[in-house]
């Protein structure tokens, strides 16, 4: 599995400008039209995304924070000693630094991470506070197959984080999928600790993803100046409001851009045309059960071991094993 020793001085970047080109294309086109979300994560919507975090509407962040917090012992007790740890999509690395914190003597610390000035912060910070730490940052998008960097030490086994949440913007199949995927990050013998946020009443999700700051708004719409300033698209952002709903039927958040008026946008050769009250879906969020999910992660390969959660059960840290 670890089949190249990368460079540990500072993160390796493999993410392809074209791809965004591409994939933006494709989702215009498609019917409905979609942008995916993995594109939130420039400098920009990172810096936003931490903003929303913080918001008194947006209860993930902070809730799934309080229960790592609140059983960081016995959930470091599980996941064993003597650990690879990867974290995939760890951020500004808020959750890992409480779970590194408890570990006892883990052996490496690989995040992987589609936002690379996030990830040399965040890499930087963990060398000043875990000196002893080897740490081996990955700058990709880690939704396509990429290269486990080779540690100097041998871990006891691996353990895949996954937090905040991420695993809902996949359908139930695809998240089967990709849950294969990190089976096979996690090896034999390997765990998965994850996010799951779990199903509540509408009113609290809609809140959550429209909260009254405006700052989903603005991580939303960056998706189109990002459009703008890479790709050379023309995009009117007084043209495109922000809004997200649940679909109680689907179990899923759903997050659009919504045209104002008729336009036309042209990117690159392309014309895109759009009518009055036109969406781009942006992002699917699903929400779980506690059973449903752990039934959907079995479908995958692994065995459900603990759930740890809040009073009012609305986000669950789920660890597996295989």
């Amino acid at each position: 599995m670890n089949a190249n020793t990368l460079t540990a001085a500072r993160p390796i970047s493999t993410l392809q400008g074209s791809d965004f080109l591409s994939d933006v294309i494709a989702g215009l086109s498609s019917d409905p039209r979609t942008l995916p979300c993995k594109y939130f994560y420039d400098a920009r919507g990172a810096a936003l995304f931490q903003k929303i975090c913080e918001l008194p509407e947006y209860y993930i962040t902070r809730t799934e924070i309080d229960i790592l917090d609140r059983h960081r012992r016995e959930i470091a007790a599980h996941l064993g000693t003597n650990i690879e740890l990867i974290g995939l999509g760890t951020g500004a690395g808020t959750k890992t630094r409480i779970l590194i914190e408890a570990l006892e003597k883990p052996a490496v610390y690989i995040p992987v991470d589609i936002s690379e000035k996030q990830l040399r912060q965040s890499t930087a910070l963990f060398r000043e506070i875990f000196p002893d730490l080897e740490i081996l940052p990955v700058c990709t998008d880690y939704l396509q197959p990429f290269v486990v960097p080779s540690p100097r030490r041998k871990a006891a086994r691996n353990i895949v984080y996954f937090p905040g949440s991420t695993i809902g913007n996949f359908a139930p199949e695809d998240a089967v999928e990709f849950l294969r995927r990190i089976a096979n990050l996690c090896g034999r013998e390997g765990g998965l600790l994850i996010g799951v946020d779990l199903r509540k009443d509408r009113h609290i999700l809609e809140a959550a993803y429209n909260e009254s700051a405006g700052v989903t708004a603005k991580f939303n719409l960056n998706l189109l100046a990002r459009a703008n300033r890479e790709l050379g698209a023309n995009f009117d952002l007084q043209q495109w409001h922000h809004h997200a709903i649940y679909n109680s039927r689907e179990g899923r958040i759903e997050m659009y851009l919504i045209s104002e008026t008729r336009q036309r946008v042209h990117i690159e050769d392309r014309q895109f045309d759009f009518r009055a009250g036109e969406k781009i879906l942006t992002e699917y969020s699903y929400k779980h059960t506690p059973e449903g999910f752990a039934a959907l992660a079995r479908n995958a390969g692994f065995e459900f071991q603990k759930m740890w959660s809040d009073k009012a059960c609305l986000f669950g840290v789920f660890y597996f094993t295989l």
